[in-house]
């Protein structure tokens, strides 16, 4: 088994993110989890992640707080609003975008495969 306890989790830079902190919780630098990492993250009010996509499955699962999800289909856009355990997958290549359109803190959980 291997254990990361919250007081020893590393908070790392999230590329094209802002207004938000993250700590890895396992996988890479974490632990020696193979197929994918999760990590915690913290959104403040008006914070978010640039559209973007990548070769990586996610799993995102709001522990607090209401995130926005945007995706595309067919081109146009797709506004998902996901409350306290609700949760979403984000496909391979699929762009999104999240946004803290609220006063409140959203802290998401964060699932991304290794491909």
């Amino acid at each position: 088994m291997q254990v990361t306890k919250i007081n020893d989790a590393k908070p790392y830079e999230a590329k094209l993110h802002w207004d938000m902190s993250a700590i890895r919780l396992q996988g890479l630098e974490a632990s020696e989890l193979k197929n994918f990492s999760c990590s915690l993250s913290y959104f403040l009010p008006g914070g978010g992640a640039n559209w973007s996509s990548s070769p990586n499955e996610k799993v995102y699962v709001v522990l607090d707080g209401q995130a926005t999800i945007l995706t595309k289909q067919d081109g146009a856009e797709v506004t998902t609003e996901l409350s306290k355990l609700d949760s979403c997958v984000i496909d391979y290549d699929e762009e999104r975008s999240v946004e803290n359109r609220t006063n409140q803190v959203v802290t998401m959980l964060v699932i991304v495969s290794n491909s």
